[in-house]
């Protein structure tokens, strides 16, 4: 079974999570990815808000959330281990890049999310807490 070492950067609105699809992909996942090799888990996080969502997120105020495994969307065999961070950023969310679309994704629509996303829900908010 391979693993899938991604970042993830979490932003709550109430009862709501930040999550953005990638064109071409029906599941909305949390914006983030994959380090390059060589690079930080921090700096990803930065590279890739910048990348997908167009906002400056701030280093410095960074933290490291929570750690995640589930099932990769539309990988079988493979897991995501998704590293969730929440920080300060600047600019206005929208797609960018590789992403189609950016929404708010509250309880009634968490069926949208993939896998390791509604795991970092779960884990991060609970499995039925509205806010």
């Amino acid at each position: 079974m391979s693993v899938i070492d991604k970042v993830a950067l979490i932003r709550w609105d109430g009862d709501a999570i930040l999550a953005a699809r990638t064109r071409g992909r029906e599941a909305y996942y949390l914006p983030g990815g994959k380090p390059e090799p060589g690079e930080s888990r921090l700096d990803a996080l930065v590279r890739e808000a910048a990348e997908e969502l167009a906002v400056a997120v701030d280093p410095a105020t960074a933290v490291r959330v929570g750690t995640v495994d589930a099932p990769a969307h539309g990988r079988a065999g493979a897991i995501v281990r998704m590293h969730c961070y929440t920080a300060e950023s600047s600019g206005t969310p929208r797609p960018a890049g590789e992403i189609a679309d950016v929404r708010w994704i509250g309880p009634a629509d968490r069926h949208l999310l993939s896998p390791a996303a509604l795991a970092a829900v779960e884990v991060l908010r609970g499995p039925s807490t509205p806010g």
